[in-house]
């Protein structure tokens, strides 16, 4: 199974309410799309007669036929082009149902947008350029999901954009997050595909103070062949930080990824904890970390826009990983991170497996948020 066909299948709650909220829009002062029957042929009129040529006699009138009694409609079929129509789209088989696009559909658009994530900035962006050179054309729910995946992938497209690789080694990668965000499952991901890509990679259990993310993360680095460095619970993490650069030097390994604890953004002494390492890994190296990924966990809505506010300040965030979007309704709010703070999107993830995690292309997001075939 692609990655996309995974994506679309397991993000049905985000596609399902843009697609049910559409349809929704659209039959509530829609027209059904039927085409119009030709028209009967005129006959043509006789010839007339040449010069004295006898009248031809007038055509007898042929019987009345008797008119055929109208069949009585099925119980129900008074309803078919309404409820019926509203569920599949289409009403009595004759065509889609459309409606004007106005200000008053426009509205209700930019709403939909909005309950499922995308925020008010961009879900009024995204529905504005939809509307562009389109006011008072009938579309149908097909044609409004084609036009919203397209502006969704013009605004993502230029976030999307793989981890970057340098010649540096090791090149640090801090991973940042609040807990539950998924840290730990994407490190052990992105470690198990580096090395399967033939990078040499160590990782460093930098979440001292919980027992079962150092054994997660000791899980991870088995199955990837990666070396899991650990500290005593409850050390300082910023020493280990220390400590792991200098084995990752050792051992002229290409990558070191960096685990944290999971922190809050309003507890002040966890963030300033995370400070704490960034200025000891800078100590080691000036330039370190080379990348700061910041996991975010796509079911917690717009709060992740609070989440990269602070990150980035305490920790000069550079990419980010969307975690969960396959138990959310609110994958719109990725569109809203994209279009307000233009970082990077390197990997959006599904489930717990080794390929539930890919990276970020903004027309396949697209058209599973839509519900879109491509």
């Amino acid at each position: 199974m692609s990655f996309f066909k995974k994506m679309k299948d397991r993000m049905f709650k985000s596609s399902s309410k843009i697609e049910d909220g559409l349809d929704a829009i659209v039959g509530e002062e829609a027209s059904v799309d039927v085409p119009e029957p030709p028209a009967a042929p005129v006959p043509d009129a006789p010839p007339a007669p040449a010069a004295g040529t006898p009248p031809m006699p007038a055509p007898v009138p042929a019987a009345p036929v008797p008119p055929v009694p109208a069949a009585m409609p099925a119980p129900g079929a008074e309803q078919r082009g309404g409820l019926l129509a509203r569920l599949t789209g289409r009403a009595d088989g004759a065509g889609a149902l459309r409606r004007v696009l106005d200000d008053d559909m426009l509205e209700q658009i930019e709403d939909l947008l909005i309950t499922a994530d995308m925020g008010v900035e961009t879900a009024a962006r995204v529905t504005s350029n939809m509307a562009e050179g389109r006011m008072g054309q009938r579309l149908s729910t097909a044609e409004l999901k084609r036009l919203m995946a397209e502006e969704i992938a013009r605004i993502m497209e230029p976030v999307a954009r793989p981890l970057p690789l340098y010649p540096k080694k090791p090149q640090v990668v801090l991973v940042v997050g609040v807990n539950g965000s998924g840290k730990t499952t994407t490190i052990g991901k992105l470690a198990s595909q580096f090395r399967a890509a033939g990078k040499s990679v160590v990782i460093a259990a930098g979440d001292t103070f919980r027992a079962a993310a150092v054994e997660q993360l000791q899980v991870w680095g088995t199955r990837a062949g990666v070396p899991v460095l650990t500290a005593p619970a409850g050390s300082d993490p910023a020493s280990l930080a220390w400590d792991a650069m200098e084995r990752a030097e050792r051992d002229g390994a290409d990558l070191l990824m960096i685990d944290t604890a999971g922190r809050l953004q309003n507890r002040a002494d966890l963030m300033e904890e995370l400070a704490k390492i960034v200025r000891v890994i800078r100590k080691k190296d000036p330039e370190a970390p080379h990348n700061t990924l910041l996991v975010l966990d796509a079911t917690t809505g717009q709060n992740a826009v609070t989440q990269v506010e602070v990150f980035r300040r305490l920790a000069d965030v550079s990419g980010l990983v969307m975690t969960k979007l396959d138990g959310t309704a609110k994958g719109g709010v990725l569109v809203s991170l994209a279009d307000r703070f233009g970082l990077p999107i390197h990997a959006v993830g599904l489930g717990e497996q080794i390929d539930d995690l890919a990276p970020f292309d903004p027309e396949e997001f697209a058209a599973a948020l839509t519900g879109l075939d491509i």
